[in-house]
């Protein structure tokens, strides 16, 4: 066993009361947040942004999971739209002119970019970013 020397502590027993900890915390917690943990671990890990902390009309890099696609006419034209969730947010990706693009559905995981706009109610979207399917 190890002991910290400034604490005089034995780093067995603290590595033990944080797995404890964790795993109280983890059957505590809803699905929903332990699904958005998740989230945003992976936007750490990819070094994306997170949504919550994005502003207007700033060129962003994000990356989460594909939550909803729809179908919704712009000036009489087709327009996809799709939500993406990471865990702090959640923002409008819109792709002008299409119906449909192969492999963005529901459940999927994008990292996108391009520049963010939000509106008045405080809704962010994207129009016609780049994306890449993870």
């Amino acid at each position: 066993m190890t002991t910290n020397p400034q604490t005089g502590a034995r780093a067995d027993a603290d590595k033990g009361r944080g797995l404890f900890r964790r795993a109280i915390r983890r059957l505590a917690s809803s699905n929903a947040q332990l699904e958005d943990e998740e989230r945003q671990r992976m936007v750490r890990k990819t070094g994306a942004m997170p949504i919550s902390s994005c502003g207007d009309r700033q060129v962003v890099d994000l990356c989460g999971d594909v939550a909803s696609v729809t179908i919704n006419p712009h000036g009489g034209k087709p327009a996809l739209e799709v939500e993406l969730r990471d865990g702090s947010g959640s923002v409008t990706l819109v792709w002008l002119g299409r119906r449909k693009i192969a492999g963005i559905e529901p459940g999927r995981t994008i990292r996108v970019s391009g520049r963010i706009s939000c509106g008045a109610n405080g809704h962010r979207v994207v129009f016609n970013p780049r994306y890449e399917l993870l």
